[in-house]
Parts: C-alpha cells; structure tokens; sequence
C-alpha cells in the first residue's frame, strides 16, 4: 500500500464508496499532475494527487453530531472537502418540505419534524432519522466522466431522502417481513442490540417529501474545482405514469459517457436516452 485516505469514519450510514475511482490527469501551475478523484454518496468529490495521496483542494476534519443510541459512539469529526462544493444538499428541516398540495406539504413537514435529521451524517436513531441526499446519493455505482480536453468531469446526483429507524432486538423478532407492496426494507443486524429499517421519505400521495429536483446532472472544473454547470436529470414517467416537468429531475442509477464535446447518459426513470453539450449543459 502506497497511500490510503479514510472518507467515512465509522460508517453507520451505508456511505460505501460505491463509485469507482477515476484516473483523470489536472493542470496545476502549468503542469500535468496524475489524479485520482472518488465520488461519494454524500455528494462530495475528493481529488488526490494519485502519486502521493496529497488532496489537491484542501480537505477539513469537520465536527460531526454525536449518536443518542446507549453503546455507540460516533467519529467526532469527519471529512469535508473546501472545493468542489457538494453536489447535492446536505440535510433536509421541517422547512424544505415540499408536497403537491397543502395537505401533502404540510404532512411532510410534520413528519420531517418528529424525525432527527441535524445533516449528512446524523447517526441512525430510535426515532429515525434523515439521511439526505439519502442512502442512494449523492454519487451511486455509475460512475464519473471527464474530458482532457476541457478538465470538466461530470456527474449525476440523487436527491432523495431516506429514513433510517433501529429497532430494538426483541420487537424486531417479531416483525413480519416487508412484503412487495411495502415501501420499506429490514435488515435484521443479527448479533447486534438492533435491526433497520429503511425507507423513502415520502408523502401521503407517494412523493418525495424533498424538493425536487431529485436528480441532477453536474460538471465541474477540476482544474479550479468550480462547478461550471448543473441541470435537472430524467422524468418521474414511470413512477407516475403521467409527464412530470423536466424541473422535477428523477432519480437515476448509471454513469455519463463524455465524448466528441457532447454527454450520454440514460439512467432515469424515463427510459430515455438523453444529449448534453459539454461546455453549457
């Protein structure tokens, strides 16, 4: 082993670093450096110069929220990267409820208040708590591109919220398995004082009760770490089984493709086929 580096300490949040790294070659100072850039779940971007393992934007031990669950004990900090800004937002409040209808909203916003939720990495509790963007990102499997040419990477985003919920030993044993029509899934944790439970966020109507956009499509400059552009990505079609506005973005698994000055990428809930230009979005 050459150099390693530590992106989630103590993971109690599924925050695996799903997304392969990616070799890109950066100009600092008017030179080439070999880099190696980790997306992350939790909508950052990590940069390192891959001969070294020195970050090449500065990255900061940040005070993180300690757990209220007797027995465990979170990391006191964890890592934050000053440039690229993240991708995706950090953390949802009573506030940022969002519905179709008073009604929805408003139930949105009551639910998002009898849960924790004090950011990216609030620790999984008895009552439940928020993980937003939420267990699938953030950045998921699919990947980065990158264009020589230019120096911008690009990259797709989730925004969908997730509640995790323990559930003490003796009352998980006797919970039924989810069925097909439940929204929720259990990990039983056997060995452990706890199972979780793990669920979308949504709305008495099915929605998400965070504002969309719910998927984002982003490049950024890796030679100032500057994002140069962001658009809403894919349809909820499948899901509603009527139009929703591009506004809406969806959720989406699958990497870009970035090639001749244009970005592929499919991965939406539409079943579509989608072409950016590289240089505008």
């Amino acid at each position: 082993v050459v150099w390693h580096f530590q992106m989630v300490h103590h993971d109690l949040w599924d925050y695996d670093l799903a997304t392969p790294p990616t070799l890109i070659t950066v100009e600092r100072e008017g030179r080439p450096v070999p880099a190696v850039v980790q997306a992350t779940k939790m909508g950052y971007l990590f940069v390192f110069d891959r001969e070294t393992g020195k970050p090449l934007f500065p990255i900061d031990e940040v005070p993180a929220p300690t757990s209220d669950v007797p027995g465990e004990t979170t990391s006191p900090t964890q890592p934050v990267p000053r440039l690229p800004r993240p991708l995706a937002p950090l953390g949802l409040e009573p506030v940022d409820a969002w519905g179709l209808t008073p009604f929805d909203r408003a139930a949105c916003r009551r639910e998002i208040d009898s849960l924790r939720s004090d950011g990216v990495y609030a620790p999984p509790s008895l009552r439940g708590t928020i993980a937003y963007p939420g267990f699938l990102g953030g950045m998921e499997w699919g990947g980065v591109g990158f264009d020589p040419s230019t120096g911008l990477l690009v990259t797709n985003t989730n925004r969908l919220a997730t509640v995790a919920t323990l559930i003490p030993r003796a009352a998980a044993d006797t919970m039924p398995a989810p069925g097909p029509e439940d929204k929720f899934t259990l990990a039983s944790q056997e060995g452990t004082p706890y199972a979780v439970r793990r669920e979308p966020l949504l709305s008495p109507l099915g929605i998400p009760c965070s504002p969309p956009p719910w998927g984002m499509l982003h490049a950024v400059d890796m030679r100032t770490g500057e994002v140069a552009w962001e658009v809403p990505l894919g349809r909820m079609t499948d899901l509603t089984k009527v139009p929703t506005p591009m506004r809406w973005g969806s959720p989406n698994l699958g990497g870009p493709l970035v090639t001749g000055g244009l970005v592929f990428i499919g991965s939406t809930m539409d079943r579509r086929l989608r072409a950016f230009e590289l240089a505008s979005g």
